[in-house]
């Protein structure tokens, strides 16, 4: 080590605090980046284990290949494994207590099979030849029927058909064909197969809840396909990239296969999409993400710096006056740099990864069996995210030594000494308004001043902030926006259980028995009928608008017919639903004015474009009326209804309600309301449903089911609830993790940079305080140098905000289709958090100056 590089480890321990406060600086900024990158791989990474525990780990599926296009399959190149599987078919399941389910559902895989997809033994053993089977757990508990280990099955099994009409054989995801009881379906093609009984099975996640037949498994291998026998292949592969999609293509091109598909719910995880738009979405939104990160990971090492470049200048003017030459003076700087970095950047990935290690802790204990998520969130470290955190830490402070190391190898000795370059004062650059001393006095002139006689510092500090804002603004709105397009892509399912009773008259009693039932934690009981409104030409949706245009036929006498969907909500469901929405639930149950809710804002695919759209169904207001017709049975003619004020206009779904689509809106209404529009002579059909939410729904659709009424009819659609509903808990987790990170990294970060500038300021305080400066005094322009800084960051750190959320959503707009709406409320926490964080860390830094004694600090040479 040279004389210099001495003298500048010597000058980093005399100035104990700046250089502690630097190192802190850039300890904080690595851990940020660490801790981000962690996040976000992590966060990917529990998706894909908690995509693979429900629905299996496979990324091709080459469906009815035959014996040849197996092999090519199993012999290309990109193949890991490959399972083998077949839909057996189905087979009537002798003294099955449960009508709604009446088959056993045979299902084959070979070895590969039972290890990629989620099939969970819970007695006995998997099957090894194609005379054996496990069989579901649910043959017991809900259809009554017990089997033991070793018994032999004898079923004919065969293909469902529906009774009259469609020829295309049925699978599991189409529900049992009934109607009063009968069964309108049949099974034809039987052959007769005995299995034996080798294990049983938890019930598959993939088997859908209103599925006809409990899943049983056997054995299938490559051997026992035959010439012309088909099988599905799906397909794990060696490395999951790009182009797998125009790999699969071509290979089945190639071996003439002609339907094949792709697991997208586990291949998104990956970062893998053939959606253009989407992947546009994915790379965009990264891209600005980062960009973001790393200039909040600059702005905290380079304020760092930058605030205590005059201390440097100082010590390298020293330097210089001894002999030190202008590569030694630079390298000095350098040489600062690197130990500087040296200390903290393996602190810094410590902390970072100990920090969101210690979240994760904290998050599973919250979200561990919610929802049926059976993964925990681990901490993923990759040799890449922690090279990233390194590499952006280390170009960060060669930036930031690099500036203040060419100035000072080019200053002068006794410029550097005397510091005449840092502050540069004439009476225009001090110069302030008589009016700030007019309305606050000569404390806010003085504080003024100080600003802009420490110009570089005060910029520093401002910088910092802006940067704070633009990082919490962005990120809150991207982990918003992130929210607000997982709900557009989903279907919005938000119940368990539906349950319909096909009779004329709606048995209210039933009804309540099972509302009643002890897992039921929600119900509604709703009432829905069908009519016809004629809507204006200007107020129909935007859609709607771009297609009249083209065919005028659809418009009759400037008018377009919207066929419009009443629910009447049960009293207490409505009562919850207005106060949800704000609206007047008296108004609502006035049977002398007829009033509605009107669901005027929907969400839907657009198939043509690959996007997900939130549009208006309807532009109306509140206030206006619309006039309902309906079709009279004998006449065939639209006749006139009743007219119906709009009571309030939403974008909420009560429970059972799902978008009705383009044409047509969603009203709703009390059943008083119903009651007053329908009468019998309308011939308007009505029908209720009964909706609900339960603790457990499977044993809830078993005891509805064990009722034993007739014309009662179960569908059970908790699977598709829970995934959604795992989603949206998972990406809460993810985005609330994200924003509370960033802001605690933004509060160090103003903390860090104007506790270290107000340390810097101490000779300055004392002489202020020499002259007469009271105590009241130095308070009043502590707080109003703090008001200054507040307003000059928020001046230059809302524009750029707004301009980084909006990148954000034309990014997004790849993929989907909403309005770019301002958060206004975080903005709000925004413009409050800056001055209650800056005046905090204003207040605080000063308490300390104070208990300075003024000789003392008028005398400080270092810190």
């Amino acid at each position: 080590m040279n004389i210099v590089n001495k003298l500048t480890v010597r000058h980093l321990k005399q100035n104990k605090r700046r250089t502690l406060v630097t190192i802190i600086g850039v300890i904080i900024s690595v851990a940020m980046v660490t801790a981000v990158a962690t996040l976000g791989v992590s966060f990917i990474k529990l998706m894909q284990k908690q995509t693979i525990a429900d629905e299996g780990e496979w990324h091709v599926l080459y469906e009815d290949v035959n014996k040849n296009q197996l092999e090519a399959v199993k012999n290309d190149e990109a193949t890991k494994a490959v399972v083998i599987s077949r839909d057996r078919g189905y087979a009537f399941l002798k003294g099955s207590q449960n009508d709604n389910k009446p088959y056993l559902f045979i299902k084959e895989y070979n070895k590969q099979g039972f290890k990629q997809f989620p099939i969970e033994l819970s007695e006995g053993r998997l099957p090894k030849a194609a005379n054996e089977v496990v069989i579901s757990e649910e043959i017991a508990t809900n259809a009554k029927v017990k089997y033991a280990l070793d018994d032999i099955l004898t079923l004919d099994v065969g293909e469902r058909f529906k009774a009259e009409g469609d020829d295309k054989p049925l699978d599991q995801t189409y529900s049992l064909e009934m109607k009063e009881n009968e069964i309108l379906e049949t099974i034809k093609d039987k052959t007769t197969e005995k299995y034996t009984v080798v294990g049983f099975i938890k019930r598959p996640t993939w088997e859908p809840t209103w599925a006809p037949g409990y899943t049983i498994i056997t054995y299938i291998d490559e051997g026992m396909v035959g010439v012309d026998d088909s099988v599905d292949a799906t397909v794990v592969l060696n490395k999951v990239k790009g182009e797998l999609y125009g790999h699969a293509e071509k290979l089945a091109k190639k071996n003439g296969i002609k339907k094949f598909g792709f697991n997208n719910s586990l291949l998104r995880y990956y970062g893998v999409t053939n959606n253009e738009g989407l992947s546009t979405t994915l790379y965009s939104l990264s891209a600005i993400i980062m960009a973001i990160i790393i200039i909040g990971s600059i702005s905290l090492i380079y304020n760092a710096f930058a605030i205590s470049v005059s201390e440097r200048s100082r010590h390298l003017g020293m330097l210089a006056s001894v002999g030190a030459t202008k590569r030694q003076k630079r390298n000095s700087v350098f040489f600062e740099g690197v130990i500087i970095g040296l200390i903290s950047i393996p602190i810094g990935v410590i902390a970072g990864l100990v920090g969101i290690g210690t979240t994760f802790w904290f998050i599973n204990s919250i979200i561990e069996g919610a929802l049926g998520i059976t993964e925990k969130l681990t901490v993923v470290i990759t040799p890449l995210s922690i090279l990233i955190a390194c590499a952006v830490s280390m170009l960060t402070i060669f930036i930031s030594t690099y500036s203040p190391a060419i100035k000072a190898s080019k200053i002068s000795a006794i410029d550097a000494i005397r510091q005449t370059s840092d502050v540069k004062l004439t009476g225009k650059a001090v110069k302030t308004s008589k009016f700030i001393r007019k309305l606050f006095g000569i404390e806010a002139e003085i504080g003024l001043k100080n600003l802009k006689r420490n110009k570089r510092r005060y910029q520093a500090t401002v910088f910092s902030l802006v940067i704070s804002i633009v990082l919490f603004l962005a990120v809150s709105f991207f982990t918003s926006s992130l929210t607000k397009s997982l709900v557009l892509s989903q279907d919005g399912v938000n119940y368990d259980i539906e349950v319909t009773i096909d009779a004329e008259i709606t048995d209210d009693r039933l009804m309540n028995t099972i509302a009643s039932l002890d897992g039921v934690t929600e119900s509604t009981v709703m009432k829905e009928a069908g009519v016809s409104s004629w809507i204006n030409q200007s107020s129909i949706a935007n859609e709607l608008q771009d297609m009249v245009e083209v065919d005028k036929s659809m418009i009759k006498n400037g008018k377009y017919s919207y066929f419009i969907s009443i629910h009447a909500l049960d009293e207490k469901s409505l009562k919850a639903y207005a106060k949800k929405i704000d609206a007047d639930y008296n108004q609502l149950t006035d049977i002398k004015k007829l009033s509605a809710i009107v669901i005027d804002t929907i969400p839907y695919e657009d198939m043509e474009v690959g996007k997900f759209v939130e549009t208006k169904a309807i532009h109306t207001k509140i206030g206006e009326s619309l006039d309902f017709y309906y079709l009279d049975g004998e006449t065939e003619e639209e006749k006139y209804l009743k007219s119906v004020q709009i009571a309030a206009l939403t974008d909420q779904f009560p429970m059972g309600v799902f978008p009705a689509g383009i044409g047509n809106v969603d009203m709703i209404v009390s059943e008083q309301v119903l009651d007053q529009m329908i009468s019998e002579k309308s011939n308007v059909n009505v029908r209720s449903r009964l909706f609900l939410k339960s603790k457990d729904p499977m044993a809830t659709q078993q005891e509805i089911e064990e009722m034993k009424e007739d014309n009662i009819y179960v569908h059970n659609v908790y699977q598709g609830r829970q995934q959604e509903e795992q989603m949206i808990l998972l990406m809460s987790v993810f985005t609330y993790g994200f924003i509370v990170l960033i802001t605690g990294i933004s509060i160090a970060n103003i903390f860090n940079t104007i506790s270290t500038s107000i340390s810097l300021r101490k000779r300055e305080f004392a002489m202020l305080k020499s002259v007469g400066m009271t105590p009241q005094g130095f308070n009043k322009m502590i707080n109003y140098e703090s008001i200054f800084y507040g307003m000059k960051s928020l001046l230059y750190g809302l524009p750029i905000s707004i301009i980084v959320m909006y990148l954000i959503h034309r990014s997004l707009m790849n993929s989907f289709d909403y309005g770019f709406v301002l958060p206004w409320i975080n903005i709000f926490y925004v413009i409050a958090a800056v001055f209650l964080i800056v005046s905090s860390a204003m207040l605080y830094s000063s308490a300390k100056v104070k208990k300075e004694n003024i000789i003392d600090a008028l005398k400080q040479e270092s810190l």
